[in-house]
């Protein structure tokens, strides 16, 4: 389990000695750990892989903004330690799909739903991320999309 990768490597980052990549670890473990209390009422508790990945995602998706911002911001130190963050958010993610292989997803979902114009885009959305949402950037997705639908 994703879960148990996690504190493994928490351990391993101890062990070293390596301050960076334990904070980033730590930083994971606190973010699904949030998620768990968020998710506490709900009725359903779900794939807990695909509630770790969510997470990785968009703590992935949150430090590629703040690199751009910084980047433009003439802060290459702050650039510096997210790319770091994201280095390490990024050994847990399953491998993403190419865009090749994202467009030959969105032409299937399109040939099994039928889908032709931009009104199903919603519908060819949620069929890709219940297919394919672990392995997927949707807002690139998204965009990958539009184009094939218009």
């Amino acid at each position: 389990m994703l879960r148990d990768d996690l504190k493994a490597a928490q351990i391993q980052a101890m062990k070293d000695k390596d301050k960076e990549r334990l904070n980033a670890v730590r930083l994971i473990l606190a973010k699904v750990k949030d998620r768990d209390i968020e998710l506490r009422t709900s009725e359903a508790a779900g794939d807990d892989d695909a509630l770790v990945i969510d997470v990785l995602q968009k703590m992935a998706k949150q430090r590629r903004e703040s690199i751009t911002m910084y980047n433009e911001g003439g802060r290459a130190e702050l650039a510096e330690a997210e790319e770091k963050e994201l280095a390490v958010i990024e050994e847990f993610l399953p491998a993403q799909m190419s865009e090749e292989e994202t467009t030959a997803a969105i032409e299937q979902i399109k040939a099994d739903t039928g889908a032709s114009g931009m009104k199903d885009m919603g519908k060819v959305m949620a069929e890709l991320k219940a297919r394919h949402g672990t392995e997927l950037d949707m807002s690139k997705a998204s965009a990958l999309v539009k184009a094939s639908l218009s």
